[in-house]
């Protein structure tokens, strides 16, 4: 029995758990965004500085190439003459310089090949980050309408159906209150005594006679037939 309880008790509250994420999902989706384009922004500031400190190894050989150069000159100068000591000296800075040259060629090397692929990975990034931040917008709108359509909990606002069946009712309430008031007034003393009394003779109607009627609309058919002056 014990075991069964500890069974449900960790099956509620993997349910709430689940519940919690449901319901706060796109609060919980902003976060992340703004962690991963935290992230992101940090790859690109760290590529950017891998790619500064290539660039100075770039002119730190240079240097030692065009070091190199000059000492060789100047080398070949001494041997022509005859100070074989300096071309010495020379040959042994030249080797040190070559050693150098090598050494940054090489890491140059490999550094180019592991730039590739942090390039590659901070453009996947980019790419990811633009595709899950346009996801979060269509999520968002998604959630705006789909809030209009439920409600999750009674203490939660109103949804579009519920005010429209308020609307319709408000409507409903309204005609009814117009028909009210339109009886009242018929049933008022004398409300329809003068066009009772216009019907029988008595004084002019004061609503337009279907004969005045039908004479206005032969004089505007036979018009057209009327030839022109």
């Amino acid at each position: 029995m014990l075991r069964l309880f500890r069974t449900l008790a960790r099956g509620a509250a993997a349910r709430a758990e689940e519940d919690l994420f449901d319901r706060n999902a796109l609060l919980i989706l902003d976060q992340q965004i703004r962690e991963t384009r935290a992230a992101l922004e940090r790859s690109r500031q760290a590529l950017a500085a891998s790619v500064a400190g290539d660039r100075a190894e770039e002119r730190r050989l240079a240097e030692v190439e065009a070091r190199a150069t000059d000492l060789e000159t100047r080398a070949m100068a001494a041997l022509q003459s005859g100070r074989d000591d300096l071309a010495s000296e020379a040959a042994e800075a030249i080797a040190e310089l070559e050693a150098e040259r090598d050494a940054i060629r090489a890491a140059r090397g490999r550094f180019a090949a592991e730039l590739v692929r942090i390039r590659a990975a901070v453009a996947d990034a980019t790419r990811r980050q633009a595709d899950l931040e346009r996801g979060r917008r269509l999520a968002a709108a998604a959630e705006t309408a789909r809030r209009l359509r439920v409600s999750p909990a009674p203490q939660d606002r109103a949804t579009l159906r519920e005010a429209e069946a308020t609307l319709a009712r408000l409507r409903s309430l309204q005609a009814e209150a117009d028909d009210t008031e339109e009886a009242l007034r018929e049933a008022e003393p004398g409300a329809d005594l003068a066009e009772r009394m216009a019907r029988a003779g008595f004084g002019p109607s004061s609503r337009p006679a279907p004969s005045a009627i039908l004479d206005r609309l032969r004089a505007r058919a036979e018009a057209p037939r009327q030839p022109a002056a």
